[in-house]
Order: C-alpha cells, then sequence, then structure tokens
C-alpha cells in the first residue's frame, strides 16, 4: 500500500523546510548544550535537567524524523494551475453562513497545513471536501451534529505565492 501524499502549498513547503532546518542547525546544538551542561553536573541518576535536556532532544529528534518522511511524499500545488472559477487547495474562499448571516474567509489547504487558528481549513475537513470544485454562488450543504449548515458560495481568489 502506498503511503498517502502530503498535500502542501508553496508556502506550506517552505515553512516546513524553514522548520527542518531550525531544528537541524539551532535546536539539535542548544539541547546538545544542555545536555553538556547537566552532564557537568555531576551524578545523572537524580539530575532533573540533565532528564529534561534528554527528552528535549528526543521531541526534536522525532519532529525531524516526522517531516522529513512528510517531506518524501509532498504533493505541491502548482498556483500557476489554480483558477478563481473553482475552488481548489490553495483558493482562499468567502462564504455566507445562510443561518447566521456570517461572511467567512477560509483558505483550502492539505491537511499538514490546517489551521482553523488561522482560517486554514484542510481539503480532507467536512467543509473543506464539500467546497472543493464548487463555483461563485452555489450552495454548499455540511453535514454537522447538530444538522445541516448551509452556505453559499460567495468569492474565489487565488493566492499566487513568489517563489
Amino acid at each position: 500500500m502506498s503511503e498517502k501524499k502530503n498535500v502542501l502549498t508553496y508556502v506550506g513547503l517552505k515553512n516546513l523546510e524553514e522548520e527542518l532546518q531550525e531544528l537541524r542547525t539551532v535546536r539539535r546544538k542548544n539541547v546538545a548544550e544542555k545536555i553538556k551542561e547537566a552532564r557537568g553536573q555531576g551524578d545523572l541518576s537524580e539530575n532533573a535537567e540533565y532528564d529534561a535536556a534528554k527528552e528535549e532532544q528526543a521531541e526534536i529528534e522525532a519532529r525531524i524524523a516526522a517531516i522529513e518522511k512528510m517531506l518524501r511524499n509532498v504533493e505541491l500545488i502548482d498556483e500557476e494551475d489554480l483558477d478563481s472559477e473553482t475552488v481548489n487547495i490553495g483558493s482562499t474562499v468567502r462564504l455566507l453562513d445562510i443561518e447566521f448571516n456570517d461572511e467567512l474567509v477560509y483558505t483550502i489547504v492539505g491537511s499538514l497545513e490546517a489551521d482553523p487558528f488561522q482560517n486554514k481549513i484542510s481539503n480532507e475537513s467536512p467543509l473543506g471536501q464539500a467546497l472543493l470544485q464548487k463555483r461563485s454562488g452555489d450552495e454548499i450543504v455540511v453535514d454537522a451534529p447538530d444538522g445541516a449548515i448551509h452556505y453559499t458560495l460567495l468569492a474565489i481568489q487565488v493566492n499566487k505565492t513568489e517563489k
């Protein structure tokens, strides 16, 4: 069975690459220094600083391995192929929540980039799935635990990133 592709926008790819670089060059060095200092304090069996530094080191190495694995299986969204006619990964959409007469703005991204606090929703989320391939003016219905939520797609914007 093949691994699931990690769908990323150009910005998402750059963010992961920058995080990986930071982990490898800065955070590894900092935690190695902490371990060295803690070792200098003598008995390691009851050295809380040493234990904390080793735990931090393990977390950093695990994150490095996870990012490296993600980057091996990336499907990069080519923003040049996107248009403002239909919703795709990389599109920013303006929606009207019909029940509350409230306008919402979301950017559709791959699951690795999803961040609801920055209005970035996954293409795999119920709303993200419902929006894909829709056009301005379309009504979108999303099944939620409390019942169906109805939206009208007001506008689609494509964010072209400088590379």
